[in-house]
């Protein structure tokens, strides 16, 4: 028999009380039989649930934001605002070590990878939506809304293209702009200019472009550098360490300014690289 059973259950154990399911889920060992487990791994599942709470807690902010303005307190929608934009950049970063972590510990799991792009999928395409939506969109009527929409319906379908894609797509690149990455440009826009105390409502037109111009690169074939190609665990030059502080420093000095201008430069660099690509092809032919 190339199949391991699957581990024998205790029938009066604390977990067969609860009213829950075990999840079970198949998989293969080192040597390629099938095995069964049972459970799901805590750690990297930490870090994706701290990021699904990151994104709720987003949304959270852009109604109490929405909220504010309607009852005149410009100041606090203005807070509200901030701490809607940084909880979407917190949950980058916590997006980024839940996959880390899998690999480093050896965690991945078919369960880990759905549960990590439906919280992605909250985090950076409905928080971010909404996010715009109560600052600046809502102003335009129907016209914003669709916008808001386009933006969401992007995410998802960024989302699920990169999941079949898995196993099979250049570890090199992104084919589209990446779900986070889109989400940092929306909440860029609005973090750095809701917090000079400018109303989106005086910039509404501009944002809508930005906002379907991301939800549009998301879902379009223009490659972008995935920089998985770095080796963390690998020695460096002393001097990385240098930079690495610099690269803080800067950030700190400023952050959504600087923040919205490193994710500007990123969402454009994919068209600029297609179309030097193309005009290089133009020119060879």
């Amino acid at each position: 028999m190339s199949e391991r059973p699957e581990e024998p259950n205790q029938a009066y154990d604390a977990e067969s009380m609860l009213p829950i399911d075990e999840h079970v889920e198949e998989g293969h060992d080192a040597e390629g039989r099938k095995v069964r487990h049972r459970g799901i791994y805590l750690l990297p599942n930490l870090f994706t649930t701290a990021n699904l709470f990151a994104g709720f807690y987003s949304i959270i902010n852009s109604m109490s934001a929405q909220s504010a303005l309607a009852a005149g307190d410009a100041a606090s929608a203005s807070k509200y605002f901030g701490f809607a934009a940084i909880a979407i950049f917190v949950a980058m970063v916590l997006d980024g070590l839940d996959g880390r972590v899998a690999r480093m510990t050896n965690t991945q799991s078919a369960f880990g990878a759905e549960y990590d792009s439906l919280s992605d999928m909250v985090a950076f395409g409905v928080a971010p939506a909404l996010l715009a939506f109560a600052w600046a969109l809502g102003d335009m009527g129907k016209v914003g809304w669709m916008v808001a929409f386009i933006y969401v319906a992007g995410a998802a379908l960024r989302l699920a293209r990169f999941n079949t894609q898995v196993g099979t797509a250049d570890k090199r690149y992104f084919i589209g702009l990446a779900s986070p990455a889109a989400a940092g440009v929306v909440a860029g826009i609005v973090w750095a200019f809701s917090d000079y105390g400018i109303q989106g409502s005086k910039m509404s037109f501009l944002v809508a472009l930005m906002v379907a111009a991301a939800g549009m690169l998301m879902v379009s074939n223009i490659k972008y550098n995935s920089f998985k190609e770095f080796d963390l665990k690998g020695r460096v030059p002393f001097v990385a360490i240098l930079v690495v502080v610099l690269v803080f420093a800067v950030v700190f000095s400023d952050p959504p300014r600087i923040l919205l201008l490193a994710f500007l430069v990123y969402a454009a660099s994919g068209p600029v690289q297609y179309l030097l690509q193309m005009r290089r092809d133009k020119t060879l032919s």
